[in-house]
């Protein structure tokens, strides 16, 4: 192909339809016919990243290989694809802006009068071509984050009109994913929301080529055909997307729908083979019938929003498929466990995963549940400040250091066994200044961590700004916490375990950001094995 060729994702009724599930089933099923295929999300908000976000705002902050903190969809594009992302494939308004603003004090616009047309929607329509520039892909699809109507968005749609403008017939599509409610009381579906969202793009300028409906139950053929004349889409291009019982069934569904093939003769392009999914079933086959069941006990404090810990959840479905194994994560709040009621809370659990996160609250509950996964033999997983709360409980429980913490939670402990790095102590920048993205770690050879990986040297990303104190790890190794993973080039401790121990391990690394359907990541496939074993003894 000469001509990367570009599909846009619009939403239309209301929000959290699952643009980025469609987008990425649609990019599966295209990457499947042989298609080089990427994903790219664009987001109306002002800020510049989601990294200072709390995560109730947002879910959690995805971090990719190149240190980019992005949104939680590019973790849905990398898991379907199995395709490293980066900073290019996630765009907000506040970057846009700033780099608009920035080349502004450069003098770059030669004093003309910077405006939204065409100074903002050129700077868009540059991102938005930047992966297809670079000769890498085949096809580029675009999620335009929010809803069509909202102020945020606009920029996005004029942009979008005009890309799809400059771009030529068959060189670039829209989809527009809306929803088709159920009223009970009426007993029948509606479409109206659907044509004034459809109507309320075609003001903007912009045609759908594509309907996906969002709906609870099944689309008959006349409201396919009432939503193609009043939508003015073709009959063949009203795709049906159904409730599913796991966002995994979805590129299945847009198959049977067709979507992948209404695409490609829009786009004029072959249909090449059947998309070949036979590894893809094979995994969904594992999820839907599984030989052993556990309960894992996901100890957080953003347990009430399930978004926050995303790709932690999505790891253990690609970890229990692989070994035919239903996980049952139970989230339990870290702010309301203490030493009088830690047993009543954790003694049914078959493993331990201690969450990531910042700031002091819930931190005294995550070490107690350290303590009770050791003291136990329960099956232990620390990511992050997980591994750091392993840390602390040793020092404390085990080197007899009581007020043992991190210098985080507080400035003036006599042992400060996790603190900040040296670098990040005159930083006051609180956006994009952690230690991020991928870093080397050497592997010790007698190590539960070797044993996992099966290789000597890892590369794991990163989203942190306090680490394990290099001054103690001579102490708490002669007292059996093992500092079995260390970065190559600072010298800092990376993963810790226990040997006497079915399984105890804590990284300071972000694991799960790495876990996709067709690489599920190892610690969390020997976690959830040692999970198994231990409940079957």
């Amino acid at each position: 192909m000469n001509q990367t060729k570009y599909i846009f994702v619009t939403g239309g009724v209301t929000s959290s339809l699952g643009k980025g599930i469609i987008a990425a089933s649609l990019a599966k099923l295209l990457q499947a016919r042989g298609y080089r295929t990427t994903i790219q999300k664009f987001d109306p908000y002002l800020n510049v990243d989601p990294g200072t976000l709390n995560p109730y705002e947002h879910g959690e902050c995805y971090v990719t290989d190149d240190g980019a903190e992005t949104d939680l969809d590019l973790g849905h594009y990398e898991r379907f694809l199995n395709v490293p992302t980066s900073q290019a494939n996630n765009v907000t308004t506040g970057r846009i802006y700033l780099s608009v603003i920035e080349k502004e004090r450069r003098g770059e616009f030669l004093g003309k009068t910077v405006q939204v047309v065409p100074h903002i929607t050129n700077e868009i329509k540059d991102r938005m071509q930047l992966l297809g520039n670079s000769g890498d892909f085949d096809i580029v699809i675009t999620e335009i984050g929010g809803t069509v109507g909202d102020i945020e968005s606009l920029p996005y749609i004029e942009s979008v009109r005009q890309l799809v403008w400059d771009l030529g017939e068959h060189n670039a599509i829209v989809i527009h994913l809306t929803l088709v409610p159920y009223l009970a009381a009426a007993g029948e579906l509606k479409t109206k929301p659907t044509q004034h969202s459809v109507k309320t793009l075609m003001e903007s300028g912009i045609k759908a080529d594509i309907l996906v409906c969002r709906t609870e139950h099944e689309i008959s053929d006349e409201i396919r055909n009432k939503l193609a004349l009043f939508c003015n889409v073709k009959r063949e291009a009203v795709i049906q997307s159904i409730d599913a019982a796991t966002i995994y069934e979805v590129p299945n569904l847009m198959l049977e729908e067709g979507l992948d093939v209404v695409a490609l003769k829009k786009l004029d392009l072959p249909k090449k083979a059947a998309p070949d999914l036979k590894n893809w079933n094979t995994f969904l086959r594992r999820i839907k019938n599984p030989k052993h069941s556990i309960s894992i006990g996901l100890i957080g404090k953003y347990v009430e929003m399930q978004d926050c810990y995303k790709s932690i959840l999505e790891a253990f479905i690609h970890a229990g498929a692989s070994n035919e194994t239903k996980v049952n994560i139970i989230s339990i709040h870290s702010e309301y466990i203490d030493a009088s009621n830690i047993e009543a809370k954790l003694k049914n659990l078959d493993g331990i995963l201690v969450a990531p996160g910042f700031g002091e609250r819930g931190i005294e509950g995550k070490i107690e549940a350290v303590r009770y996964a050791r003291e136990n033999k329960v099956p232990f997983f620390g990511i992050c400040l997980g591994m750091q709360m392993a840390v602390i409980e040793y020092s404390r429980n085990v080197l007899g250091y009581a007020d043992a913490n991190s210098t985080e939670m507080n400035e003036h402990t006599e042992h400060p066994v996790v603190g900040l790095m040296e670098e990040q102590k005159n930083i006051t920048d609180k956006g994009g200044t952690m230690r991020l993205g991928a870093w080397k770690c050497d592997l010790k050879p007698d190590s539960l961590a070797y044993k996992i990986y099966g290789e000597s040297t890892i590369s794991e990303r990163h989203r942190h700004r306090y680490e394990y104190n290099s001054a103690y790890v001579d102490e708490l190794q002669n007292a059996g916490l093992k500092a079995s993973g260390v970065n190559p080039d600072t010298g800092l401790v990376e993963i810790v375990e226990l040997e006497d121990h079915p399984f105890f391990i804590g990284v300071q690394y972000h694991p799960e950001y790495k876990s996709t359907v067709a690489n599920p990541h190892p610690i969390f496939v020997n976690f959830v094995a040692a999970a198994v074993k231990a409940k079957k003894k």
